[in-house]
């Protein structure tokens, strides 16, 4: 009997998701917008201009399972802010994730103006422990990495961690590109993926319509990143099984799905909306929206 369709627990989403960053060019896209971009944007945080060097900057991560990503944006702000102290909090619902950004500190010595305090809560969570003690603490910068996709109410989430940063303060909400593979997918087979996961499917337009009712001023940068797929195509291949569940979110979709259902999501994946094909690789186009969004 062949066992049922089921959405990934944290623990396999935490596989699923290893098995993608190690083919994808998620991370080097990354790297490059903080090269090129995030010096000018952390420049603009006019009270980091003024500081005295005892002065203190805050930062607020939400959802940061990229870790390493947040903690390459605080060296830039050490860099372009020279000498302030930098009092950073996390906040991530996923234990291993905590624990990964732990170890990840504790290897990196050069860090020694920098405060952490992790809040093992949803933004959620957060949010409601933050009105209940009545303390509403301004930020200078405040990302999203990668993680309004599990947040239930996207319009009033954005609007609550909006309110949270200080004048002249910025929010970096990194989400899927419309043009990404996975704005196709979603569009033309939500329907066979879990029915768990069906708030989870937005792309950058979906962010700016939230900030356009907001009256928000927020720009834009396009990231081209790819993702190696070919072994998903590879029967028995254990690595391709791993990204096709990250895919569709879905645990052990190769050996739990209708073959019908199979066939129709592989032919998916191939067509040029969503792959391209380079010296016989399929790469998966998993384009990146950065938006910079301003207090």
């Amino acid at each position: 009997m062949i066992p049922a369709m089921r959405s990934l627990t944290a623990e396999e989403y935490v596989e699923a998701f290893k098995a993608f960053l190690e083919h994808s060019t998620e991370h080097q896209c990354m790297d490059e917008f903080n090269r090129e971009q995030m010096p000018t944007i952390v420049a603009g945080i006019s009270r980091l201009c003024h500081m005295s060097h005892k002065a203190e900057h805050a930062s607020l991560v939400l959802g940061d399972f990229l870790a390493g990503v947040d903690l390459k944006m605080i060296r830039i702000l050490q860099a372009v802010h020279p000498g302030v102290f930098i009092d950073n909090e996390i906040v991530e619902p996923n234990p291993q994730h905590v624990a990964a950004y732990k170890e990840l500190v504790n290897q990196a010595p050069d860090l020694q103006n920098v405060s952490f305090i992790w809040h093992q809560l949803t933004s959620l969570e957060y949010e409601q422990q933050v009105k209940e003690r009545g303390t509403h603490k301004k930020f200078d910068f405040i990302h999203m990495i990668q993680m309004l996709y599990r947040v239930e109410d996207i319009p009033s989430t954005i609007k609550f961690f909006h309110s949270c940063l200080d004048h002249h303060g910025k929010l970096l909400i990194i989400i899927l590109s419309d043009s990404s593979g996975w704005a196709s997918l979603w569009k033309k087979h939500r329907d066979c993926l879990p029915a768990t996961d069906s708030g989870h499917y937005i792309t950058c337009s979906g962010i700016t319509e939230v900030l356009q009712s907001l009256g928000v001023q927020h720009r834009v940068y396009e990231l081209p990143s790819g993702w190696d797929i070919t072994e998903c195509f590879s029967e028995g291949d254990a690595v391709g099984g791993r990204m096709m569940d990250f895919l569709m979110g879905t645990k052990n979709f190769l050996g739990t799905a209708p073959p019908a259902l199979r066939r129709r999501l592989q032919a998916a994946l191939r067509q040029p909306e969503c792959s391209s094909t380079r010296d016989g690789r399929v790469i998966f186009s998993n384009n990146l929206s950065m938006i910079v969004v301003e207090s």
